[in-house]
């Protein structure tokens, strides 16, 4: 078989034009393993079981210990929220990276979770649709552009971006979390954008 062979078409799948909060698919372009195929090493690696009907989640599991560490990560930043920055935050810095990245995908879904937590459905559209230079004011403004900044050139980010953060009330733990969450999804964006693309919603 060669190399063309192994790549899947999705010609009739609809690209995307905008980025929205309404619930974009996603397609492969590489073999996900069929469900059939799984093994307790798989569901294992998959953590939540409901995943094992995901392509995305079914084509990380060929390597099902990677797939459960990000998985492990991807909770403890996301959902560990007793502490630290409230989830909405979180969520907001997760799409913002993937407004950045043009990540349609990851921003729908992440999106959706921001609007959700935060009761802010306007903002979080203004983010999509203007984009990371959207005013949504000072907390969020510095939230994003924490974010941006370690989209564009993860090594630029530093004192100016806590000082913000700080200015806007957030402490040590909750600019760290910023941090993770920004920085967990510009690695996701890239896994999702490199081994798919997104579907227009329905």
């Amino acid at each position: 078989m060669t190399a063309a062979q192994t790549v899947l078409r999705h010609d009739d799948a609809p690209h995307p034009h905008a980025f929205t909060r309404g619930e974009v698919g996603w397609v492969p372009h590489l073999e996900p393993l069929a469900e059939e195929e799984l093994t307790a090493r798989h569901y294992d690696g998959l953590v939540d079981v409901a995943r094992a009907k995901n392509d995305y989640f079914r084509l990380l599991a060929r390597d099902p210990e990677v797939l459960k560490a990000r998985t492990l990560v991807d909770k403890d930043i996301f959902y560990n929220a007793a502490e630290g920055l409230p989830r909405a935050d979180r969520e907001l810095a997760a799409t913002a990276a993937s407004r950045r990245n043009g990540c349609v995908f990851c921003a729908s879904v992440h999106s959706r979770f921001a609007a959700h937590h935060s009761r802010r459905t306007e903002d979080v559209d203004l983010l999509l649709d203007e984009g990371v230079d959207a005013d949504l004011g000072a907390r969020w403004n510095a939230i994003v552009a924490a974010s941006v900044a370690l989209t564009d050139t993860p090594s630029a980010f530093g004192e100016e971006e806590i000082a913000r953060l700080r200015a806007a009330g957030l402490d040590d733990l909750e600019v760290a979390d910023v941090i993770h969450g920004a920085a967990f999804f510009n690695w996701a964006n890239r896994l999702m954008l490199s081994i798919g693309r997104p579907v227009a919603p329905a």
